[in-house]
């Protein structure tokens, strides 16, 4: 079988099932495994965003949604090099990957067509639902299966340890500072498996713009940024953006030091088997007395001192 995945998540679904050998096609933000970035790349960004500060690239989206435009172009030509069997897409949202209609009108000009498996999860168990999805079509439902049970066992594992918790600390997971957004989807159902609070956010559905007088007044004893796509060092950079703001000596987390930075672009952003280790890493961040353990530096880093005041 020839896939062609329009998606990371999807990618690593596929890496995952044993089926790198037949990814004959990707996007550009397909960077793991790390063997991904040597398949053929079948869409493109129009701009780029390591370029661009926050409010640049949330500008740049938003005129473009406006007047039409995509974010993303698919390469047709290497689309029917590729000659795909199945082609991995989503239906989730316009900004994170390739519209559906889009990758619709694509097949239409192709001589083949291709089996279309698109993805819209919103919550954990969407995502294991949709390892099964790819399973099934490629053959590896067994596979698929066992991978599934295995994820849902590290799920409940930290569900169960976190339930003896002394408390549930106030998180505030930042999925965007320029405009500031509170996380959505499967980020605020991730912190609450953690043993958290995610009173700003909301579970299930999409990430929304926020008023930073509401973050104020709810007073986070922890604040994680995860600019949606983004790494550790590029949501450190982010952090000068919210010091400068009214209040934000005065957030408990920022007085108790609470504040971290996380690769949200690993376990976080993408729908994929690696949210299983962002949630991990969520438990170890509110609760490291029953989580201990160093995190890595590649996935998390707890922000001190002068950094937390701007003059890092």
């Amino acid at each position: 079988m020839r896939i062609c995945s329009l998606l990371p998540s999807a990618t690593e679904i596929v890496y995952a099932l044993g089926l790198g050998d037949q990814l004959v096609g990707v996007s550009h933000e397909c960077d793991f495994p790390p063997d991904a970035t040597s398949k053929p790349t079948v869409i493109r960004s129009v701009f780029d965003p390591s370029r661009l500060s926050s409010f640049e690239i949330d500008h740049t989206v938003r005129e473009r949604l406006r007047r039409g435009e995509g974010v993303y172009t698919i390469d047709l030509d290497r689309l029917r090099e590729a000659r795909p069997d199945l082609i991995l897409t989503q239906e989730l949202c316009d900004v994170c990957a390739v519209p559906y209609r889009e990758v619709k009108r694509a097949v239409e000009q192709l001589d083949s067509r291709p089996h279309l498996l698109s993805f819209s999860p919103l919550l954990l168990g969407d995502v294991l639902q949709d390892i099964r999805r790819v399973g099934e079509a490629t053959g590896r439902r067994e596979r698929a299966e066992s991978m599934v049970k295995h994820l849902q066992s590290r799920i409940d594992q930290v569900i169960s340890r976190v339930a003896g918790a002394a408390g549930r600390p106030k998180t505030f997971c930042v999925e965007w500072v320029d405009p500031i957004y509170a996380a959505g989807h499967w980020v605020p159902e991730m912190v609450e498996m953690a043993g958290g609070i995610d009173g700003l956010g909301r579970k299930g559905k999409p990430s929304i713009p926020i008023k930073w007088e509401r973050v104020v007044r709810y007073a986070p004893e922890v604040v994680i940024l995860m600019g949606c796509g983004f790494d550790v060092e590029r949501n450190i950079r982010e952090l000068s953006l919210l010091t400068r703001l009214s209040g934000w000596g005065d957030l408990p987390a920022v007085k108790r030091g609470w504040v971290y930075a996380v690769n949200a672009s690993a376990y976080f952003s993408r729908s994929g088997p690696r949210l299983v280790d962002g949630l991990e890493l969520l438990a170890s961040i509110l609760h490291p007395d029953l989580f201990p353990g160093a995190m890595s530096a590649e996935a998390a880093r707890q922000i001190r001192g002068d950094e937390l005041c701007g003059h890092g």
